[in-house]
């Protein structure tokens, strides 16, 4: 039986998604992250801010953006979501306003909005009204609490819904510690979860269209999101009735996962199973993996309040390098407790580039001035044929306006200068 013709060679496209056009009338976090994903997978980004002011985080600051003679009015909090994007500065409260968008939503395969529920409606931009004109259209709508629901009219902020969904509640010191009580996470991670989740919910719908033709409403919510986030801890609640407390850097179900002080600071020990912990036991001349008590990850478990402060007593003895050192060699999983700062500086992080580095404007008046430059770090979705693309730093406000009127709708000077003039743009 003759083998199988071999397969092409794969093809070498700008990226994986360069065939779509995304038309992002999102701000602040969790619709700009979402559409920041597809823009750096190649997709063509059309980003609609208000004339003026643009999206809320243009200002979120400080920190902000250096420049020649210091800190810049641009605060770096928008630069961590809106790369690869074209900014263009549309007024929808005006007839005018609303007609570009349709106008442009007729030319692309995506729209993402994070208004309130209903809040397009009377801009006549909402999804019926755009899907009648664009039936291939998938329309992705994130809210706080989602389209149905007694929440659904309620604005939703990353915070609140940390703590109403009950991550707060496991997230802290337990009770009795110092410092003990609810916190939240040090980033807003719904508003980024929400931003992967309808990631993935729009990749499936554009292959839903291939089969089907038309596009699809997505409505995701960051308190569907936070409830779904909540993964094992929730698992646990639903299934075994534990409601979950607080336990600080300890796992519930995994022992030892936790950090440790060592001579000179702390580090952080991920045990994961039980020829770990030998091997740990090893590295610290110890045979506590002959113990019944800490033969297996569940007997560990029962008595952790005696195995984490012997074990806290070892490791105050060395320094954190000394460890890391000694047990990265016997595959023991370890690392320090870096800062920012200290992680962006860890040579796998280097050698990965995860600091990028764009400018605005890449030539001409300005090109090289400090405020030009724009550093993000790099898009974590390793695709070995289409790659992410770095295009488009994070674009000043209004920087694309002309060049997609002009290239998409066949707009000239003249057409756009009276539109400036009206204050549509």
């Amino acid at each position: 039986m003759a083998g199988a013709a071999p397969l092409p060679p794969p093809s070498r496209q700008t990226g994986a998604l360069s065939h779509l056009r995304v038309l992002d009338l999102s701000r602040v976090l969790a619709g700009p992250w979402c559409s920041q994903n597809l823009a750096d997978m190649g997709a063509d980004v059309i980003k609609i801010e208000k004339p003026g002011t643009g999206d809320d985080t243009r200002h979120w600051g400080p920190p902000y953006l250096d420049g020649t003679d210091g800190p810049t009015p641009q605060a770096s909090y928008f630069a961590a979501c809106n790369r690869n994007k074209r900014s263009v500065t549309v007024d929808i409260a005006t007839p005018d306003g609303q007609q570009l968008v349709r106008d442009l939503a007729l030319q692309s395969d995506v729209v993402i909005e994070n208004y309130k529920t209903g809040g397009l409606k009377r801009y006549g931009l909402d999804y019926d009204a755009l899907a009648a004109l664009n039936p291939r259209l998938v329309y992705c709508s994130i809210t706080g609490f989602g389209q149905t629901g007694p929440y659904a009219a309620r604005p939703g902020y990353d915070l609140l819904v940390q703590a109403m969904s009950g991550l707060m509640s496991i997230t802290g010191q337990p009770d009795g510690e110092p410092g003990a009580g609810p916190m939240r996470v040090g980033v807003a991670v719904i508003d980024v979860f929400t931003g992967m989740y309808a990631t993935t919910a729009i990749l499936g719908a554009i292959e839903a269209r291939h089969h089907t033709g038309r596009g699809q409403r997505i409505d995701i919510a960051l308190l569907d999101v936070a409830m779904a986030v909540l993964a094992n801890q929730g698992a646990g609640y639903l299934n075994a009735g534990v409601v979950p407390s607080r336990q600080g850097n300890v796992h519930p179900s995994v022992v030892p996962y936790q950090d440790f002080p060592t001579a000179d600071g702390d580090m952080l020990l991920a045990i994961g199973n039980d020829g770990q912990f030998a091997r740990f036991c090893e590295v610290a001349d110890v045979d506590w993996a002959r113990d019944a008590r800490y033969t297996t990850n569940s007997s560990r478990v029962t008595h952790r309040d005696t195995l984490i402060p012997a074990m806290s007593a070892i490791t105050r003895t060395r320094p954190t390098a000394e460890w890391i050192r000694l047990l990265e060699a016997a595959t023991v999983p370890c690392g320090p407790i870096n800062d920012i700062g200290q992680a962006f500086a860890d040579p796998q992080v280097q050698a990965r580039g995860l600091r990028v580095e764009q400018y605005r404007y890449a030539a001409g008046e300005g090109a090289t001035d400090p405020v030009n430059r724009v550093c993000t770090t790099a898009s974590p979705l390793r695709l070995q044929d289409t790659p992410p693309t770095l295009r488009h730093a994070p674009p000043a406000l209004g920087q694309h306006t002309e060049e997609v009127l002009r290239e998409c709708l066949g707009l000239d000077a003249d057409a756009v200068a009276g539109l400036r003039a009206k204050g549509v743009l």
